[in-house]
């Protein structure tokens, strides 16, 4: 998937006032973990935003604002860390869109999530 699909994805889907209480607990519109317990089962996989053709994609992040990893604000750069090593899952109740990879640390494994915002969708290129 690309820019162009993320957008039409986020924009198909209709933000309503409450949320649907399958994907409630992921309410999450900057990285989160995974939440403990979440039955993953809620959500389907629509694609990938990473490319096969790139065996070691950039760790390089995307930040121009002064935004940060964990900021609800970061805009969402699929070129760029971690966006490009994400798969694309939506709510199977509701639509939600939602972004989702695996940090890999030393010692542990952190499956996190982040809610797809059309709004902060960025074209940028490393």
């Amino acid at each position: 998937m690309n820019t162009t699909d993320l957008r039409a994805l986020a924009s198909a889907f209709e933000r309503k006032a409450a949320r649907c209480e399958a994907c409630m607990a992921l309410v999450c519109p900057g990285w989160e973990s995974m939440p403990a317990g979440f039955d993953a089962a809620v959500l389907e996989r629509v694609g990938t935003l990473r490319d096969p053709a790139d065996e070691d994609p950039t760790l390089a992040e995307h930040h121009p604002n002064g935004t940060h990893g964990w900021s609800a604000e970061a805009p969402i750069a699929p070129a760029f860390f971690p966006y490009n090593r994400c798969d694309v899952w939506r709510c199977r109740a509701c639509a939600r869109p939602f972004l989702r990879y695996t940090e890999y640390g030393g010692y542990y494994q952190d499956e996190r999530v982040r809610e797809l915002d059309g709004e902060l969708l960025s074209d940028a290129t490393p």
